[in-house]
């Protein structure tokens, strides 16, 4: 019940957030034309990459640590602080060669004011992990539920004022300081002048093992944006930008809410085998159930979906999405095992995959990107098929299982969504060949979609349903 109790709270946090950046994602794209976004982009991958090193794993070291003391703490205290500081530093010492690097000087001013948000967050990584760890997902919830609406609401009226790609940076300086402030407020413990050489020796093998996975993790998912940028230039990485970010919501909805949640319940169960198994199934379980027809109905609807949300500059949205979609249900399921492999303290084990799935992934990058956005994507794809075996492989080996337990889990909300899919492709033939609206199309198609599986549901998998009975109260 702990575990979804925390996944309910964690849920109702995801899903403002998300709604929030839907909002965003819609007015915002009514300000900023893609030029802006993909000027972003350009500076996420930078920040993305000096975020690798900001805390070196040593804040979910906090949340796995059986026995926790004070040296512990005040130790990854002090060393994400001087993290922050010197990754503050390099990024702005840096901003002018990563501008030159994407030809664009603009960059340079982006850069600096985003480098603001290194010493800010580091300086209460500590509290979040703590209050992680006690499972106090309400008051997490409430701060990233503030945080993410006070941010876009400076965003909203930044662009309509006219600053561009800067609305975008206010939005990220905004997020990362009401969310510092409000977790020092929220959390009893404060920090004290020591360090432990020793603590931070022990450490190392948890937290050195994740940093390295957390390296490899960054240059699979962002090397697409590093070569398109560079060989195809802004426009097409904004749009492939868009693309990816839409395809992400059910990955920031489901596998975050799954992992945060299991990942302090795992810790404390990591000599129950057994019970680890059953707890992380489920979860699984659950997740399927919601990005199967998610990413089937945003397969199938896409074209409407892009014209109405994003507007008929963004069309090209979704020809990338024809084929992200299935990489978001991909995603979806391999992103959850990395709870399993750190709840366990085999981050030996998340390294080796994180290089696995790099290795695919970047030579996918490359020989796409000589044929455009839309080759990137389709090798993306296949990237990711490939990468679910050895994946998933490990994962049930950690949990005494196998490929029969996983696909005893999975093959309901595949088949139901194939079911959907059939009903919905010929209908929507018939629909647009009379013409039928953007708007009747995408309406029309989510209500048939969600009746065809919520009965399949309904009258094949009680299970299904009686989870999520459970985590929204339901008696």
């Amino acid at each position: 019940m702990q575990a979804m109790s925390n996944a309910r709270w964690i849920g109702v946090a995801q899903i403002f957030r998300i709604g929030m950046q839907l909002v965003g994602l819609v007015v915002l794209a009514r300000f900023l034309p893609p030029a802006e976004y993909g000027l972003m982009a350009m500076a996420t991958v930078a920040i993305n990459f000096a975020s690798l090193l900001r805390d070196m794993g040593t804040a979910a070291a906090i949340v796995q640590k059986e026995d926790l003391n004070e040296d512990t703490t005040n130790t990854v205290f002090w060393l994400n602080i001087g993290l922050g500081l010197v990754l503050a530093l390099i990024l702005v010492i840096f901003s002018p060669v990563i501008a030159d690097w994407f030809r664009a000087p603009r960059l340079v001013l982006v850069l600096l004011l985003l480098a603001i948000v290194f010493p800010v967050t580091s300086s209460a990584a500590v509290h979040q992990a703590l209050l992680e760890r006690e499972s106090k997902f309400r008051i997490l919830a409430r701060i990233e539920v503030l945080s993410s609406l006070f941010a876009l609401f400076t965003a909203l009226i930044l662009a309509y004022y006219g600053a561009g790609v800067l609305s975008l940076v206010g939005q990220a300086l905004v997020a990362a300081s009401l969310s510092a402030i409000q977790l020092w407020l929220s959390s009893r413990w404060r920090p004290q002048a020591k360090w432990s050489s020793s603590e931070f020796k022990s450490l190392l093998k948890f937290s050195g093992h994740l940093t390295g996975f957390t390296f490899i993790n960054f240059f699979a998912r962002n090397t697409d944006s590093l070569i398109i940028g560079r060989v195809l230039g802004s426009v097409a990485l904004g749009v492939y930008s868009q693309a990816y970010k839409v395809m992400m919501f059910p990955l920031q909805s489901m596998t975050q809410v799954a992992s945060r949640a299991l990942f302090p319940i795992m810790s404390r169960q990591q000599n129950d085998i057994n019970e680890m198994a059953k707890l992380y199934f489920r979860s699984l379980r659950t997740i399927a159930a919601l990005t199967a027809p998610l990413m089937a109905g945003l397969w199938m609807l896409r074209e409407p979906f892009v014209r109405l949300a994003l507007g008929a500059q963004w069309d090209a949205v979704a020809t990338i999405l024809a084929w992200l979609a299935a990489v978001g249900f991909i995603q979806s399921l391999t992103s959850t095992t990395g709870s399993v492999f750190m709840a366990t303290g085999r981050t030996d084990l998340l390294l080796r995959l994180g290089i696995i799935g790099t290795i695919l992934q970047v030579t996918s990058f490359f020989i796409g990107v000589n044929w455009g956005i839309e080759s990137v994507a389709i090798c993306y794809l296949i990237a990711n098929i490939v990468n679910l075996f050895p994946c998933f492989w490990l994962t049930l080996r950690q949990l005494n299982s196998s490929y029969r337990d996983l696909i005893s889990i999975l093959w309901k909300p595949i088949l139901f969504s194939a079911v959907m899919i059939g009903v919905l492709y010929p209908l929507k033939l018939i629909l647009v060949n009379q013409g039928v609206s953007s708007i009747w199309l995408l309406g029309g198609g989510t209500v048939i979609g969600t009746a065809i599986y919520g009965g399949l549901l309904l009258a094949f998998s009680r299970d299904i349903v009686n989870d999520y009975k459970k985590f929204f109260g339901a008696k």
